[in-house]
This record gives structure tokens, sequence and C-alpha cells, in this order.
């Protein structure tokens, strides 16, 4: 049992310090947060989880040389480049018509949960970082069985639901001291730095492709 819990607290602790940093999960998660509610953050988290266990699954089953193959990289920066890049669009396309009055719609949950999916695969650094360090904890996890896996994912997961969680009460909370304009502001800020992360995968999978020598 002191084994299981070391693995959970451990797990939960670096999943915390990398769900901390600034990506396109937590930029979306700010700009849908201020309209659609505290619910934006674990909903995205619900998609991301989804995908995530089913990575955890194909990594015990041995997938986890495949995934480090360099055209996997490659064609996951790339699409994931486009991906980025199309949400960028849509948000910028809908600022003359944002405003934190608009309630949410009754398909939103069902959105952010693909959007959550959507996210993580277009990020190819999430890949790098289940077939090393993720893969890595998996390897030791496996030793007390799969009860270790599941001590080491729920860990993983509860992490990533509870800064997303704050995130988002966060940004709900502080909606009531936001105007439309600067709500505007804000979602097109978020939109920029999309572009930006779709530029970052967009070169790395060029240049591993040889484009940039």
């Amino acid at each position: 049992m002191t084994a299981l819990l070391a693995i959970f607290a451990t797990s939960f602790a670096v999943a915390l310090s990398g769900a901390m940093m600034p990506g396109p999960l937590f930029t979306v998660t700010v700009s849908e947060s201020s309209r659609r509610g505290p619910a934006a953050g674990p909903l995205l988290i619900v998609g991301h989880g989804i995908l995530e266990l089913g990575l955890v699954v194909a990594l015990v089953l041995g997938v986890g040389p495949l995934l480090k193959k360099t055209p996997v990289f490659i064609s996951t920066a790339l699409l994931g480049s486009t991906v980025l890049l199309w949400m960028a669009y849509g948000m910028l396309r809908s600022l003359p018509r944002l405003t934190l009055a608009v309630q949410p719609r009754r398909e939103a949950g069902r959105n952010l949960v693909v959007a959550g999916i959507l996210l993580s695969l277009a990020n190819p650094y999430w890949t790098i970082w289940w077939v090393s360090i993720g893969l890595g904890y998996i390897t030791q996890s496996l030793a007390l069985g799969l009860m270790g896996v599941a001590a080491f994912f729920i860990g993983h997961i509860l992490a990533d639901f509870a800064w997303y969680t704050a995130v988002s009460t966060a940004m709900w909370k502080g909606k009531r001291f936001m105007s439309d304009r600067a709500y505007r502001g804000l979602i097109a800020a978020c939109a920029l730095f999309l572009i930006f992360f779709a530029g970052i995968f967009g070169y790395a999978g060029l240049q591993k492709l040889g484009v940039f020598g």
C-alpha cells in the first residue's frame, strides 16, 4: 500500500508541474472559462484524460517504440499545427459577435470534450512526454501490477483536473470585472498564442522532415 501511495503522490506532483506550464490546452481553457463557466476546464480534461487512458493502455501493450519513430513525430507536429491554426481562425472570426452574455449552448459540453482530445493530439511534445517520462513511470508501476499503473494514472489525471478546475473557476469569477471589449481582447490574445504554438509545432515537424536542413 505504501508503494502505491508513493506512485500516486509522485505522479500527481510531476503531472501538476507539467499542467501548470502554458500550452494550447491551457490557452483554450482560459478562453472558454469566462463564457462557459468553471466546468470548461474539467470538460477539456475529460477529453484529455480519455486520450491519455488510451495511450497508457497502448504503452502497457508495448507500442512505445512505435511512437518514438520520426514519422510519427512529423505527422503529429504538422497535423497538430493545422488543428491549432484552425482553432485560432475560429476564435478570430467570432470576435465581432462575442459577448459574455451568451449562454452556453446545449452541445457545449460535448464540444469541449472533443476539443480536449484534439488539443492533446495537436501537441507532439505531449507524445514525447508519454514515450519518455510516462513510459518510465508505467514501467516502474508495472512492478506492482495493474494496481500500480492505476495508481499512476489516477494521480496523473487528478493533477490535471485540480489545476484546470482552479483555472476555470478563477476565470469565471473574474468575468464580473471584465467588459465585452476586454473579453474580445482576451480571446484575440488566446488565438495569437495558438498561432504561436502552431508555428512552433509546424517548424519542429518541418525541421525533422529536413526542410530547414
